[in-house]
């Protein structure tokens, strides 16, 4: 059976972090029943550019999944965003996820343009750049996750939950082609 998506997380990078949210929120999302039990979890990347871009693209050669997500801790940000570009110098590479539309189903997450210029950013460039010089359609995206607590965890969970359901399939309407 084909696995339907690959999703992301950090280890931690700071001292003064107990655990990375990005890695909790996957954490969260892998006990929920509607969680699809095909897709594949690679939690707690090193925080390397070279370590953790090898690893997911060899996850993606293996599994070959229908959609990714790529997902980092924004400490500083009060809201989950998906990230529209990642940039490496002045090369920009957009997701081809159609996120005006994803947006009008999302309650609490925001676009940003800023996927920062830290290992977040690298693995993005690096996946998206991938898919496009092989011509593998597939959709990905890289959501940055706020410090999480008891009032945001909620709805932050409902949120990345739609986000994964648009995009298990490789036919997803989300998808620009």
């Amino acid at each position: 059976m084909r696995s339907q998506l690959l999703l992301t997380s950090f280890e931690t990078w700071l001292p003064h972090q107990k655990s990375n949210t990005s890695d909790d929120l996957l954490g969260e999302v892998s006990a929920l029943k509607s969680f699809h039990p095909t897709s594949c979890l690679l939690r707690k990347l090193p925080v390397d550019n070279q370590l953790a871009s090898d690893r997911v693209l060899a996850k993606i050669d293996r599994l070959q999944p229908t959609g990714i997500i790529c997902c980092g801790m924004a400490e500083k940000r009060s809201q989950m965003t998906v990230e529209s570009q990642a940039t490496r110098g002045e090369k920009i590479l957009p997701t081809t996820v159609d996120l005006d539309r994803l947006m009008t189903q999302l309650a609490v997450t925001a676009i940003s343009h800023d996927a920062g210029d830290f290992v977040c950013n690298h693995l993005y460039y690096t996946v998206l750049q991938y898919l496009r010089d092989r011509q593998w359609p597939l959709p990905c995206l890289f959501v940055h996750i706020p410090l999480l607590n008891e009032q945001n965890l909620a709805p932050i969970l409902v949120d990345f939950m739609t986000i994964c359901q648009e995009l298990e399939g490789r036919e997803s309407p989300l998808v620009n082609r």
